[in-house]
């Protein structure tokens, strides 16, 4: 007997392929299994999604091809699984396939059964060998070194009762990571196979939260019950974390927002932590937001439970449960974790969708720190780091303590330039221009990564004195170390000044080699870009400096007062943690507006009351969370193409459902219009509502690919929906 199964594969929204493609097998698929199958002229992975004894209607035998293989050695992937993905396809207007393959672990596209069996042999005695724990899986978890603050116990309490998504609101230094493990703790004890899955918004704060995890879970649960997922991995090292979670030998899952597609059959909880961060938004691919899609996945998760108690449940539509009920059925609770949260988390707390619990008190009863204001119209012309600002940081440092200047601009210099000419580091191949990097004498461009020595005189006319303009965190590091040169340890050796940035931390084990020499105290002063400001637990630092806050003051990105307040503060929580210290801990901020409102809220560590005035703001200009957007983009040779599709699009909208909700805004050429040579553009998608949006892009999609044959879009590369962009 014959039967007909539907496999996804991966291909992009734009090619027009089907959701779906039609093979032939003479075995029975479970919907989720992993199938070898050809197309064109290569085989590719893909996922059965179903399995029907009959073929679609005018497809013969004939005009299909047979399923070359199966991954039989994996479970299928399961039902709550295949609705999320379906979900994220839809919702972000992507194709299944794209979506379910990038889910998945590059290098299973490449094994066969025989390799499979192998791995699979090798992990199954690997696990059988280092699990100490019974069947039961309710083996003695040990507490924390602290007894629970009044706040986290309340904290906990309510996580245990709520049926609705929690947002724990909890100030820098309140103990969210203790509760966090709590959480889990309850979790894994509630049975045998359970599972949780840990969300962090960057590759650099997992080293520390992966110790954490493992010294309290991997003595009750075993070596390999914590595993990670981000793309700092290797290919071999994410397969081997991908298989544990979806066999079931790994308990608790640490990523980043590729990990909210991680395959586990046993997921009873979500943590998101720092959930405002906008890298939990891809911008690249599906660009799907892996924050929504952790309330999502645990909505549709527990509607599996109350279902059937299985977690297999692949009903269309998730419900949602009942007021009251869950408190005592088997669910999956998802918890949004931060000291700013996101206003679109914030505002679904308003509205009573989430659960809002508060921790406003540090551990230890410490404070949180005096915000100073450093005026610079009133200081030395030239100056880049303030003469008070560097008086302060030498008086730290002399009695053991630590400092932290952030500067969110990594290089030397933003641009190298002729002062005669005019000249400067432009990309050849970007309207952005190079960055000057002192260390190794390059010009580096940061969108397509073209990269030249710097030049010994001007290219245009020859003047050897070209010079940096502006300053990145290279230029700090430098200046740093001989302004503090005469500065003494208590020790009486000379200051330490370090760096931390995305060059800094490019090879692997760095970022890890330089965290611990910051937390032993072999650095005195540590500059760096956004990635040092956020849920870092540094015990000795008590005075941190943002240095060029005022950028995005007035930037015409309406979301630019929330991240850059949010960006200040979390930087701010990262001094004092240590409750003997935070009396005295302080953060500088250098500014040309020190009366602009946001620091009048941030010295206050206001947020609520930051929050209330911005969403007020977005009410009266229907902007998100009030109003719902889209971006369509286009990439293409030349700009007038790349317009010249998103024009016909919007003039071919004409009569699609709902279209007099939709507001379709002219096209314009991206910020930086041009990267690697390719020109892009995008038009601006808005509505009042969701579900209008929604149904009005699902009836595009067939124009857009229509609109690509257009005359005037020849050259055209590609084009993409961003549903819920982050930056226009």
């Amino acid at each position: 007997m014959a039967f007909w199964p539907s496999v996804i594969v991966a291909t992009p929204a734009h090619s027009g392929v089907g959701a779906s493609l039609t093979y032939r097998s003479e075995l029975l698929l479970a919907p989720g299994a992993l199938v070898r199958v050809p197309l064109g002229s290569r085989e590719v992975l893909g996922v059965v999604w179903d399995c029907p004894t009959t073929p679609p209607e005018g497809l013969t035998e004939a005009q299909t091809k047979a399923v070359a293989g199966v991954l039989d050695g994996l479970p299928p992937l399961n039902g709550c699984w295949r609705q999320l993905v379906r979900f994220a396809a839809q919702y972000y207007q992507r194709s299944l396939g794209e979506v379910a393959l990038a889910a998945l672990p590059p290098q299973l596209r490449e094994l066969g059964n025989d390799q499979l069996a192998r791995r699979l042999k090798r992990r199954a005695k690997a696990v059988a060998s280092a699990a100490p724990v019974a069947e039961t899986g309710t083996a003695p978890v040990q507490p924390g070194g602290h007894d629970l603050s009044a706040e986290q116990a309340e904290a906990l309490q309510a996580l245990a009762a709520a049926t609705a998504p929690v947002l724990l609101y909890g100030a820098t230094g309140s103990g969210k990571t203790e509760v966090y493990l709590r959480a889990t703790q309850q979790a894994l004890q509630a049975g045998a196979h359970t599972q949780v899955l840990v969300m962090v918004p960057e590759i650099n704060l997992t080293p520390q939260l992966e110790t954490r995890f493992r010294e309290r879970f991997e003595p009750a649960f075993g070596a390999g019950s914590v595993v990670c997922l981000h793309s700092g991995m290797t290919p071999a090292q994410r397969l081997s974390s991908w298989l544990a979670a979806h066999t079931g030998s790994a308990r608790i899952v640490l990523g980043t927002r590729m990990a909210v597609f991680a395959s586990l059959p046993g997921l009873r909880l979500i943590v998101v932590d720092e959930e405002h961060d906008p890298s939990y938004k891809s911008q690249e691919g599906a660009r799907y937001s892996a924050r929504d899609l952790a309330v999502y996945r645990a909505k549709i998760e527990s509607e599996a439970l109350a279902t059937d108690g299985t977690g297999l449940h692949a009903g269309p539509h998730p419900r949602p449960l009942p007021e009251g009920e869950g408190v005592n059925t088997p669910r999956c609770q998802v918890l949004l974790g931060s000291a700013t949260p996101s206003l679109e988390s914030w505002h679904a707390a308003d509205q009573g969708r989430y659960v809002r619990l508060a921790m406003p008190g540090r551990i230890g009863g410490g404070a949180l720190p005096r915000l100073r204001l450093v005026d610079m119209n009133h200081q030395p012309k030239g100056a880049v780091l303030a003469p008070p600002l560097v008086a302060a940081m030498g008086e730290r440092i002399a009695r053991g303590e630590q400092c932290l200047v952030l500067l969110n601009r990594r290089g030397y210099a933003p641009v190298l330039a002729c002062h005669d000419c005019g000249w400067k580091s432009g990309c050849p191949h970007c309207s952005a221009y190079r960055v000057f990097h002192k260390l190794d004498r390059t010009l580096r461009c940061h969108h397509c990564g073209f990269t030249e020595r710097v030049p010994r005189a001007c290219p245009d006319c020859g003047n050897i004195d070209i010079a940096p303009v502006g300053r990145g965190t290279e230029q700090i590091e430098e200046q740093l170390a001989g302004l503090l040169a005469d500065v003494r340890r208590p020790d009486g050796s000379p200051a330490r000044v370090a760096r931390m940035d995305a060059d800094s931390t490019r090879l692997k084990g760095s970022l890890e080699m330089q965290l611990a020499a910051l937390h032993s105290g072999e650095v005195d002063v540590l500059v760096g870009t956004q990635m040092i400001a956020k849920g870092h637990d540094f015990r000795r630092i008590t005075l941190v400096a943002g240095i060029n806050a005022d950028s995005a003051l007035f930037a015409s990105d309406y979301r630019a007062p929330e991240r850059l307040f949010a960006l200040l503060m979390q930087a701010a929580g990262r001094a004092g943690r240590d409750a003997a210290q935070s009396g005295a801990s302080e953060m500088w901020v250098q500014t040309w507006y020190p009366q602009h409102p946001l620091f009048a809220t941030l010295k206050k560590h206001d947020y609520p009351a930051f929050a209330a005035e911005q969403l007020t703001e977005r009410e009266q200009a229907g902007m998100p969370p009030y109003g719902f957007q889209a971006l369509l983009r286009a990439d293409a040779r030349t700009q007038q193409a790349a317009q010249a599709f998103l024009n016909i699009a919007a003039e071919q909208a004409t009569g699609l459902p709902l279209r007099d909700q939709i507001t379709l805004y002219p096209a314009v050429p991206l910020t930086i219009q041009r990267v690697a040579n390719v020109e892009r553009a995008q038009m601006l998608v808005e509505s009042a509502s969701r579900g209008a949006l929604q149904r009005f892009l699902a009836a595009w999609q067939p124009v857009l690919h229509g609109c690509r044959s257009a005359p005037e879009a020849k050259g055209l590369v590609r084009w993409a929906v961003d549903v819920d962009p982050l930056s226009i």
